[in-house]
């Protein structure tokens, strides 16, 4: 199986739309979405059925036993993220703000503060057809990186013998980029042509040279800037970073996602540029 990122610097460069329409022009028998954040490749990849549901447990949590708990006031005094404080006359924990650390349960001298697993969002698995692998992690929980794991998991395990894997990636950084990155074939960063958008996507090529993974890079709504777009072109030839193409500005685009199809589907400039794209990526990447 080869595995496919697509991953941007900085969310609206269009990666997700750039997903989508590679997934319709190979046909790929396993796909991911491991923005789990934010996860919305489902809206635009036409997945139909029911998925098989899977919680995903994250880190530990405090909970305040009312019925344990003397009204000390221990906890609260220790807790250096103040997720400790009274509610209706009793202690309790604000699940949003608590990290997990522990020190309440350590100190309370009642035993009332407990650590408890949390469910802290929840994996999907969609068979019918193809094989689409996605999550949701809940508000303020900070496993990312975690449920990224497992929703790669799940999708090699219930494809062992796809040809192709295509995985839509968070944009930025950050732990859901880092655990995306491991394993891949390829990482295909789509770049815009802006200031923000030069500076992002050289912290993102640092970051996948970490992991000793090949990257190329393409360039969406180029024709909106052709300096910066140019510029952009010159700085991956100077790195001898494989750039693969260029989208231009097309409002087909919006109005495909507004639709709910892949521009794949769309007789349009973007479309002919995206299968060119699509094209020079599977030669790098076979």
């Amino acid at each position: 199986m080869k595995k496919l990122l697509i991953l941007s610097g900085k969310g609206g460069t269009g990666k997700t739309t750039l997903t989508a329409a590679f997934i319709r022009f190979s046909g790929a028998a396993a796909i991911a979405d491991c923005d789990v954040d934010a996860p919305n490749l489902h809206l635009v990849a036409r997945q139909e059925g029911r998925p098989e549901r899977a919680a995903f447990i994250g880190s530990d949590k405090a909970r305040i036993e009312p019925l344990r708990c003397t009204g000390c006031g221990l906890c609260a005094s220790l807790c250096r993220f103040g997720a400790i404080a009274r509610q209706n006359g009793v202690w309790a924990v604000n699940e949003y703000a608590c990290e997990g650390c522990g020190v309440c349960a350590r100190v309370c001298p009642a035993g009332a503060a407990l650590m408890e697993k949390d469910e802290a969002g929840e994996r999907l698995l969609y068979r019918n057809g193809r094989v689409f692998s996605t999550a949701a992690l809940k508000m303020g929980r900070g496993t990312s990186g975690k449920l990224v794991a497992e929703v790669k998991k799940a999708l090699y395990g219930a494809a062992p013998e796809a040809a192709l894997a295509i995985i839509d990636g968070s944009p930025g950084i950050g732990c859901p980029v880092i655990a995306s990155v491991s394993g891949v074939d390829l990482v295909l960063i789509v770049a815009e042509p802006s200031v923000s958008g030069l500076s992002d996507l050289a912290r993102l090529l640092e970051t996948v040279a970490g992991f000793h993974t090949r990257a190329a890079v393409c360039l969406n709504k180029w024709d909106t800037n052709p300096e910066k777009s140019a510029e952009l072109e010159r700085f991956c030839r100077e790195r001898a970073v494989p750039f693969l193409g260029k989208i231009p500005y097309d409002r087909n685009a919006s109005a495909a996602v507004n639709q709910g199809m892949s521009l794949a589907d769309i007789d349009c400039p973007a479309r002919d540029a995206l299968r060119a794209l699509y094209e020079e990526t599977m030669k790098i990447l076979n």
